[in-house]
């Protein structure tokens, strides 16, 4: 049997502390603008790398692609400089060899792309969409060891 408590319980999780809260989201998740900015992103990312891991699926099987928000930065103020993709003194994208971790387990190499200086980078979309796709190829390239108009097959 449901009592006035059970009501008022109910009532508190659809709407904040003065009854004027949102009963839900903003917009439906099937339309665009529910996406945040790192989802969009994201998605620029595979975008990207869907025709290069096409063409070299075979040389890319021990490949992982990773977004960070911004580049790690060391205790003594410095990043890391090997395998990394500069603009001036920010770094795009990294990338990382494969090796051993902490725990002693073998890791694969991986292509880490910094979002937030890409973003800052960017004009439109467009262009964005145009870096994103350079940068990928460049690490690949930098991976395979090859140029990387051969990446793009120019």
């Amino acid at each position: 049997m449901a009592t006035a408590r059970d009501y008022r319980q109910r009532q508190r999780l659809r709407r904040d502390r003065h009854g004027r809260g949102l009963r839900g989201t903003l917009y439906p998740a099937s339309l665009p603008v529910a996406t945040s900015r790192a989802e969009r992103f994201d998605a620029l990312v595979l975008d990207a790398l869907e025709p290069i891991e096409a063409r070299w699926r075979h040389e890319l099987t021990k490949l992982d692609v990773a977004v960070d928000d911004v580049p790690e930065v060391r205790e003594d103020g410095r990043t890391a400089t090997d395998g990394v993709l500069h603009d001036g003194v920010v770094p795009l994208s990294r990338l990382v060899p494969a090796g051993v971790d902490r725990t002693g387990l073998p890791t694969r190499a991986r292509i880490v792309l910094y979002r937030r200086p890409l973003e800052a980078r960017a004009k439109d979309p467009a262009e964005l969409a145009d870096l994103v796709h350079d940068v990928l190829v460049e690490q690949v390239a930098g991976y395979l060891g090859v140029e990387p108009d051969v990446i793009e097959g120019d």
